[in-house]
């Protein structure tokens, strides 16, 4: 008989479950899909040949390649926290490399969060939806979810209670992961005065931040508190970064920016996890960033504003009548609404069977599990005429 592995599993592993778009992502490796499932970047648009040389550079002497292929410390290396510091000061975060943590992709970043912030039973102020990766994340940890509701008009269900108590809010400011959505001013200050009310801290997911494409650029949550705290070190607010959506997502490079305090014990965990991120790819992305960061955001830029307005413009004239989507002035996403009783799990399976097409359905992105009429699609991956297409089998695989 083999072994009961499940007998000695700790009770937070029940809480511990496959990513939705994870799984959906093993099933679309057919050529004739059209996937609007995965926030995925196109890999035609990596900066590879800056890449190639970084990397040969980091290896073309005794030195620096005995320093690229050691362990390195913790924290980062100095280069690289040098130029993430110079980064965040010019957009109103100023900040030393003592406020910086180099993390595995900000997806480390989230978990670190989560396990040194909640213990079963802690309140967690999420978005309704949210990001799936935070809730995977943090369930873990046996938090409970509340609604951190930001909208002028939010239902009852999503305004502060009197007296609440939270570790922690979460939130994607800028095009959210799912809806593409975008806080404005008022909403942010929101954010922050529902954290204070509740005694918790504010995590800034800043994943698709650079990735604008109209409009005026918002202050982060970290650059407002600091006008009001007065510094960093005195903020609130934890800032989670990654160049995953920019340089490279295969490289896993990502980062906090916190308070000193908070970065300490975020140390610890870092040493406890993996010691450190990969040196030579730290050393890499720093190279590149210092020398291709601005070029690159252009190349991106203009190539995502072109799918988001295709994909826009073939849901304008495909779908049917009781659908309706976001507009997003940036980001990767348009999250679709659907008439109540649609369900999008069951609407996936028929779409990818009959007519070849693939999304990530919204019930992923609740806390509770609702959203069932709701859909994610990504136009970051597909070119303006597979979006087209996609959009027109997606809108013929819908029941009438």
């Amino acid at each position: 008989m083999s072994f009961n592995w499940s007998s000695v599993f700790a009770g937070r592993a029940a809480r511990m479950g496959a990513s939705e778009i994870r799984e959906l992502l093993k099933v679309l490796e057919e050529p004739d899909v059209i996937s609007f499932a995965g926030g995925i970047p196109d890999p035609d648009l990596f900066p590879i040949e800056a890449f190639k040389t970084a990397y040969n550079e980091a290896l073309s002497t005794k030195d620096s390649a005995a320093r690229a292929l050691q362990y390195s410390v913790s924290e980062g290396t100095p280069e690289l926290k040098r130029w993430i510091a110079h980064y965040m000061g010019s957009r109103a975060m100023p900040c030393g490399p003592e406020n910086i943590l180099i993390t595995c992709g900000s997806q480390q970043g989230l978990e670190f969060l989560g396990r040194i912030m909640l213990s079963p039973g802690d309140r967690a102020l999420v978005a309704w939806p949210t990001y799936l990766g935070a809730l995977q994340a943090f369930n873990a940890y046996e938090p409970e979810y509340a609604r951190l509701g930001v909208r002028d008009n939010a239902p009852a269900n999503e305004r502060p209670v009197e007296g609440e108590k939270a570790k922690f809010a979460y939130i994607v400011p800028d095009f959210d992961n799912p809806t593409g959505r975008t806080l404005s001013i008022d909403e942010r200050h929101s954010v922050l005065e529902r954290a204070k009310a509740s005694g918790g801290a504010v995590i800034e997911d800043a994943a698709y931040t650079e990735l604008r494409y109209e409009g005026e650029a918002m202050p982060s949550l970290l650059a407002l508190d600091i006008q009001t705290q007065g510094s960093i070190n005195q903020s609130r607010v934890i800032y989670c970064g990654t160049f995953s959506k920019t340089l490279s997502p295969g490289l896993r490079v990502g980062w906090i920016a916190a308070s000193a305090s908070l970065i300490d014990k975020l140390v610890l965990v870092k040493q406890a996890s993996d010691l450190h991120s990969p040196t030579l790819n730290q050393m890499a992305v720093a190279a590149v960033a210092e020398t291709n960061f601005t070029a690159q955001l252009d190349k991106i830029r203009n190539a995502y504003r072109i799918r988001r307005d295709a994909m826009l413009s073939a849901l304008s004239r495909h779908m049917p009548k009781g659908f309706s989507w976001s507009r997003p002035e940036g980001g990767m996403f348009v999250w679709v609404e659907g008439p109540r009783g649609m369900n999008g799990r069951a609407l996936l399976q028929r779409a990818v069977k009959r007519e070849k097409v693939a999304f990530v359905p919204g019930q992923a992105f609740f806390a509770d599990g609702s959203g069932q009429e709701c859909m994610r699609l990504s136009f970051s991956l597909a070119n303006p005429d597979e979006i087209e297409e996609g959009v027109l089998r997606l809108a013929r695989a819908i029941p009438e």
